[in-house]
């Protein structure tokens, strides 16, 4: 029985050899590695003041408890019970000992992968989804607008407004709704409305189309999109699927499961290897490690793998800038490739962004985690491997990660430990896979 968030309950370890499924309950509480930062992250700033946020600033677009969790330096932050009964829906996911990839690749390595594709949209991205849909929804909003890339995003906000009974709004960039229209299809079915970004139905969106009518887009134009569409509502808001704190405060179940299922079986993580694209997977995943490294001392690695075609943390500059094209959104601290970089259409559309959350870019400055960027080839080819050995098709954004492991365990002489974050699956990525076969 769990009596607080620091209290883990006890699961009995797996003995069967060829038994990969390790157990786990759905978390009570959220983690918080703002507590445990050695320096505080930089605030975020008002766009024309350049004065640091306050909450007014952004109620227009935010409830007021997402706001409050935006700037919250508390450890851990209860899960709302209704949310946790969503969660219960598909957490806690499973962590999956990779015996046959072990075997296939000779490594003395352990591999474990965290797979977040069991969610009902198929990703991690439910996670913050429904809390956020919930906040919204005992605030009074009725619509909820947003951006996505490949669609997992916006697949999972629209499943999660059903949930809630409100209405979403959603603008996903030109490349991926033309590459991935069972995404679109998804959203649909969920009851979302889905545009391509971007889209005449907007200023923004037709100064855009006016600049470069054949452009591919960016999820920086399609957050433009969204954003103003909301500001103009009283009756919506915006939401998230990626960068801001909150959005990685609910995306730490997936780390906390982690942890709590590797002490389960008495396992450490050596390493951990994250796809990263606006870093909620990966903070998501990857920051419960970081929280208990600066407080009990453990030398878990944590390693972000992004898309070379756009590389924000290991190209970028380390500097305020906007998190959209219209330069409507405040002001982050971030690694950032520049608000009006267009990255080629690649396969993994939901890492085709400019910038890196404020929090993930921090703790790299900080030293807690390293970067690394994978070319698609390489990425596309590691997912191959790790589906004809495991079956789980991994999304394109998660093959980053994969190759990352896997090129780690290649490399391996000695035993250790690896965790994968495995985001989502790619059943609905197939054609991506067909391009590259």
């Amino acid at each position: 029985m769990t009596t607080s968030p620091d209290v883990r309950p006890a699961s009995a370890p797996l003995t069967d050899p060829v038994g990969t499924f390790v157990p786990s309950t759905v978390p009570t509480h959220w983690y918080n590695l703002a507590a445990d930062l050695p320096e505080p992250a930089p605030p975020a700033l008002h766009p024309g003041t350049r004065e640091p946020l306050g909450p007014q600033d952004l109620a227009p677009l935010f409830p007021m408890a997402l706001i409050a969790q935006e700037v919250s330096t508390e450890r851990y932050v209860e899960i709302p019970q209704t949310v946790r009964e969503m969660y219960a829906l598909w957490r806690p996911s499973p962590l999956v000992r990779a015996l046959r990839l072990e075997r296939a690749l000779g490594t003395p390595a352990k591999i474990y992968y965290k797979y977040e594709g069991v969610s009902p949209a198929g990703s991690h991205k439910p996670n913050t989804a429904v809390a956020q849909a919930y906040y919204n929804a005992v605030e009074g909003i009725t619509k909820l607008t947003t951006e996505t890339g490949a669609g997992q995003w916006g697949a999972s906000l629209s499943m999660a407004c059903a949930l809630v009974g409100i209405e979403c709004e959603v603008w996903q960039v030109r490349a991926s709704y033309d590459a991935k229209p069972y995404r679109r299809m998804q959203m649909e079915t969920y009851g979302g409305i889905c545009h391509p970004s971007p889209s005449d139905l907007t200023e923004a969106g037709r100064a855009m189309l006016a600049a470069d009518p054949d452009t591919t887009g960016s999820l920086g134009m399609a957050i433009s999109e969204a954003v103003e569409v909301a500001a103009q509502d009283p009756k919506a808001h915006y939401a998230l699927g990626s960068v801001l704190n909150h959005v990685l405060l609910h995306q730490s179940v997936i780390g906390i499961e982690a942890l709590e299922q590797l002490d389960a079986i008495g396992e450490t993580a050596d390493v951990v290897f994250g796809c990263a694209g606006g870093g909620s997977n990966l903070g998501g995943l990857s920051f419960p490690f970081i929280g208990r490294n600066l407080r009990d001392g453990t030398t878990t690695r944590v390693v972000a793998c992004e898309p070379a075609a756009c590389p924000s943390l290991t190209q970028g500059e380390y500097r305020y800038d906007f998190g959209d094209v219209a330069g409507l959104t405040p002001l982050l601290k971030m690694h950032t490739l520049g608000k009006d970089f267009v990255p080629p259409p690649i396969h993994a559309g939901g890492l085709r962004y400019h910038g890196m959350a404020p929090m993930v870019s921090h703790a790299l400055e900080l030293g807690l985690l390293e970067a690394i960027a994978v070319e698609q080839d390489v990425a596309f080819a590691a997912g191959l491997e790790f589906a004809r050995a495991e079956g789980i098709i991994p999304a394109p954004e998660s093959t980053h990660a994969v190759a990352g492991a896997i090129a780690h365990a290649r490399a391996a002489t000695t035993d250790q430990t690896i965790v994968i974050g495995l985001s989502g699956n790619g059943v609905l990525d197939l054609p991506a896979y067909h391009d590259f076969l």
